[in-house]
């Protein structure tokens, strides 16, 4: 078995759209309407689906928003640099939660962003893992 993708649900497809493949440079595998059940799935990652993990975004064309609740946690994302993935990221447009920087009763040096729908995205990185 293998982890085939993760799914959130987005207020604005074309908006998160722009936010995984434009700030965090992520490619549209793949987008599907479904107008008689009235959303679009939208399909995004770095790699293909046969080799990695990615992300589905589901638009429901009836539901403009939606509340994020009190179980989500985030996304993790491994980069190379942290600072300078921070740096970029606010540099098109993204919004910086927190700063890159050591974590919190440890040493890996993580930052997080967070995409329109408010969802929050850790980068984590490379060799500072403890």
């Amino acid at each position: 078995m293998r982890i085939l993708h993760t799914m959130l649900r987005v207020g604005d497809l074309d908006r998160s759209l722009a936010f995984y493949t434009q700030v965090l440079g992520m490619q549209l595998l793949r987008r599907q309407d479904y107008p008689e059940g009235r959303f679009t799935l939208a399909f995004v990652g770095y790699g293909p689906e046969s080799e990695e993990a990615v992300l589905e975004l589901t638009h429901n064309w009836d539901t403009p928003a939606y509340e994020l609740g009190n179980a989500y946690g985030h996304l993790a994302l491994e980069t190379p640099d942290a600072a300078a993935a921070c740096a970029e990221i606010k540099r098109r447009g993204g919004k910086v939660v927190r700063e890159a920087g050591p974590m919190k009763h440890g040493t890996t040096i993580i930052a997080f962003v967070e995409d329109p729908d408010g969802y929050k995205v850790e980068l984590i990185q490379e060799n500072s893992m403890a």
